[in-house]
């Protein structure tokens, strides 16, 4: 096994469209928390303890 001095992150951020206002906005791929559409309050995210499911569309993984 390899070891690094600084090791990389397993998890990323998620940019992700509502379905059903098509508002785009940042998540957390591992979210702890219940994750809402800031503009119409549609569920986008529930944690599941590891990944969450995600109910929205995901546009683009950054990380």
């Amino acid at each position: 096994m390899r070891w690094e001095l600084i090791p990389k992150p397993r998890s990323i951020f998620l940019r992700v469209k509502c379905n059903k206002c098509a508002n785009e906005q940042l998540i957390f791929e591992r979210t702890s928390t219940y994750v809402k559409c800031n503009v119409c309050d549609e569920l986008l995210a529930r944690p599941t303890g590891g990944k969450a499911v995600i109910s929205a569309e995901i546009l683009q993984p950054l990380g």
